[in-house]
């Protein structure tokens, strides 16, 4: 982030006609400095604290500092880091509110520019998010969550097959549960055998619809990726209005980013 400084030379040249004329009139021409490039400070955007409930009751939202990004000024003046105390963080649109739930499974961060029916999150009556929002969720491949990611693994990740027939061969969802074989309209661009980019397109099913957003006139863009040792799932869907869009990428990025360097510490 910080640019590194460099220190100009400085030239000292003698124009004289013999070594007479160098001692007594010396003409001395020194080089103009280059320009020393001033170290531009960290880009941050402030991190947002979530409340949670789950397993273990509810849990306060954390505080953090202002987290350092990748990402021009213009654009980290319009996103958060959005994070509650078990939840894999996210960047978001600035102003927005946000809940998580959690359990032995993983956890589900929810943001949104509504409030959030944080009373009936955990009964059939809460419909999702029906208009803009994000959620990031992390399956735990060790726990029961190994559902989810072995879901998940059916659809886009040929790579871990094993895990997901694994998973069928216990019994104890039903095979018609794991269908095979990429959403039909999902657009998919992979990264790697365990990361892939996806788009939902409008009012359709998808890896978008995986999750707590509900299908509207809007795609759901986002991200899948399959990490450690007990092959856990982060699934992250986004839906923003069309003049943030641009932010996308952003919040894509910053993901797996996180989650490159969750796997080195």
């Amino acid at each position: 982030m910080i640019s590194p400084m460099r220190k100009s030379g400085v030239a000292v040249v003698c124009l004289g006609a013999c070594a007479g004329l160098c001692a007594g009139r010396a003409v001395l021409s020194q080089a103009k400095p280059a320009a020393i490039p001033i170290a531009k400070a960290a880009v941050t955007v402030p991190f947002v604290g979530c409340a949670s409930d789950g397993q273990a009751g509810p849990q306060a939202a954390p505080t953090g500092q202002p987290q350092p990004v990748a990402l021009a000024a213009a654009v980290a003046k319009r996103l958060a880091y959005y994070k509650a105390e078990y939840s894999a963080a996210v960047l978001a649109p600035r102003g927005w509110h946000c809940f998580s739930t959690y359990g032995s499974d993983g956890s589900n961060l929810f943001v949104s520019p509504d409030p959030i029916d944080t009373k009936n999150i955990f009964s059939s009556d809460w419909k999702g998010i029906t208009g803009d929002g994000i959620q990031i969720s992390y399956s735990s491949g060790g726990t029961s969550g190994r559902f989810e990611v072995a879901k998940v693994i059916a659809r886009v990740f040929p790579a871990y097959k094993q895990f997901a027939q694994n998973v069928i061969a216990e019994g104890l969802v039903p095979v018609s549960e794991f269908p095979f074989g990429p959403y039909p309209k999902d657009k998919l661009t992979y990264r790697s055998k365990s990361v892939v980019e996806y788009e939902t397109p409008a009012n359709t099913q998808g890896l978008g619809t995986d999750s707590r957003l509900q299908p509207n006139a809007s795609p759901i863009e986002g991200l899948a990726i399959i990490s450690g040792v007990d092959t856990d799932l982060i699934l992250l869907a986004a839906r923003v209005a069309e003049a943030d869009r641009d932010l996308i990428p952003a919040i894509v990025s910053q993901v797996e980013s996180d989650v490159k360097a969750s796997a080195v510490q």
